[in-house]
């Protein structure tokens, strides 16, 4: 999982175009939260006026959230604008992806990673 949000944060920081699976955006989305909240409390706990460090933090990664997010619209074969339309959102985040090619690009899941990853659930 950690290995997927270096993948978004690096290789594709501000990366709008392209697909991104479920495991992909959820995965970036739970670390992403995890990482806020831990820096959330520690700049509580250092009882400071000044939480420059949670600031840059939330700027830093408000850009690659918002691409992961219009990435995981375009695996449903919807326009990113979707990833702003409260609630509803939610719901297309959950969707499985197209199958195959779409508008936007391949598949971000192929045949052979798939088998791979049904067979780690199995044991």
């Amino acid at each position: 999982m950690l290995k997927i949000y270096t993948n978004v944060l690096f290789a594709n920081y501000i990366n709008f175009k392209g697909r991104a699976r479920r495991k992909e955006f959820w995965s970036f989305f739970f670390i992403n939260t995890m990482f806020y909240f831990g820096l959330k409390s520690i700049v509580s706990l250092m009882d400071s006026d000044e939480d420059l460090l949670f600031e840059i933090y939330t700027i830093a990664l408000f850009l690659p959230m918002i691409a992961v997010g219009f990435r995981r619209m375009h695996d449903i074969n919807k326009s990113g604008w979707y990833f702003f339309i409260p609630f509803y959102n939610v719901y297309l985040c959950t969707v499985m992806g197209d199958e195959g090619q779409n508008q936007y690009g391949a598949d971000p899941i192929n045949e052979l990673e798939y088998l791979k990853e049904l067979g780690k659930n199995l044991n």
